[in-house]
């Protein structure tokens, strides 16, 4: 064999292995930005469980606070029925759910609570209706599920909030902060044009950006990773936080996120709240949630903000997802705008 015309030969496809091995994510498809219908007095929002169970009882706050803003209201089937963890069981979660999805008198959809399920039925259901007929998708946690699909293959628009387990039974009892993020459920779903201001971090990067508000729970969308739910980030703002989980678990979500090439080409990134487990004794990782999230955007250019006020936290306001925001991280101001 010629060494020489051999090694010219392979030159080339080495630099197309390199070409591959830098586009670590796939081509997004061109998808029609779709916000749903604002909703008006008189409209329905359905409640189901897609994911984890809940009694009658403890969706009556939730059920009150809705009809007090003029709405009516459908129970679904799965609220009071378990399976273990579960509200119901797969099938009946689905048929629930898809019950809902095609129902066109319901405007929105409500998720009971969080936990987990929602994976275990997102590939069953059929998105037909909703595409010509859409509607809000409300709930956070385990339901970044369904925000990430309807972005990723639907551009459809859903919000990111608490959900029926989080509403106080006693409203006059209830923590300012909390009050404020239920209302802003309101606000989103009512057509407000929602935009916050937050307590600068000094660890934050500044600048300011436009991109479209992605994201929710970090182990959830990790899990999402490689599958027909996984997000485009692309000049996207990611949004991101969890809870229960030590440092060093959180380290690898966060290299999950830079190997996937979902940091390379933020707009922006908002880290929410994050409750962190207490390391083991004589296991402590040695970073911080700030130092682990800077280490992995080292070298990108665009503004980081910390501490958002939304998570596993009273203090959850609601976001729209899938809707075009600015980011504006300065040193003694932050602010996320809607702009849609």
């Amino acid at each position: 064999m010629n060494r020489k015309k051999f090694i010219s030969s392979i030159v080339p496809l080495a630099a197309g292995f390199n070409e591959i091995a830098k586009k670590t994510e796939p081509d997004e498809p061109v998808l029609k930005a779709i916000v749903p219908p604002y909703l008006k007095k008189g409209d329905t929002v359905g409640i189901t469980c897609p994911a984890g169970f809940i009694t009658n009882e403890e969706i009556v706050p939730a059920v009150n606070k809705l009809t007090e803003w003029g709405f009516a209201i459908k129970v679904g089937n799965t609220v009071g029925k378990r399976d273990f963890t579960f509200g119901g069981t797969d099938k009946e979660r689905r048929s629930d759910f898809q019950q809902m999805l095609d129902d066109k008198n319901i405007k929105a959809i409500l998720c009971a609570r969080g936990g987990y399920g929602s994976v275990r039925i997102i590939d069953a259901l059929d998105f037909t209706t909703l595409t010509a007929h859409p509607k809000w998708i409300i709930g956070f946690s385990d339901i970044t599920v369904l925000h990430s699909h309807l972005n990723r293959n639907y551009g459809i628009a859903s919000i990111h909030s608490k959900m029926c387990n989080s509403f106080p039974a006693d409203w006059s009892l209830a923590e300012a902060v909390q009050k404020e993020s239920i209302e802003s459920i309101y606000a989103c779903l009512s057509g407000q044009k929602m935009t916050y201001n937050f307590t600068p971090n000094v660890k934050n990067k500044t600048g300011n950006t436009i991109g479209t508000l992605v994201g929710g729970n970090l182990k959830t969308l990790e899990s999402l990773a490689g599958s027909k739910s996984d997000l485009f980030t692309k000049n996207k703002i990611l949004f991101i936080e969890d809870t229960g989980e030590y440092l060093y678990s959180i380290d690898r979500m966060m290299w999950n996120l830079k190997r996937t090439g979902k940091l390379s080409s933020l707009a922006g990134l908002v880290v929410g709240g994050f409750k962190i487990k207490p390391d083991d004794a004589g296991e402590e990782f040695g970073k911080t949630l700030e130092e682990i999230v800077l280490e992995k955007v080292k070298g990108y250019n665009y503004p980081v903000a910390f501490d958002f006020p939304a998570g596993h936290q009273k203090n959850n306001v609601a976001l729209k997802c899938g809707v075009k925001h600015t980011l504006k991280v300065e040193l003694n101001n932050c602010m996320l705008t809607e702009i849609l």
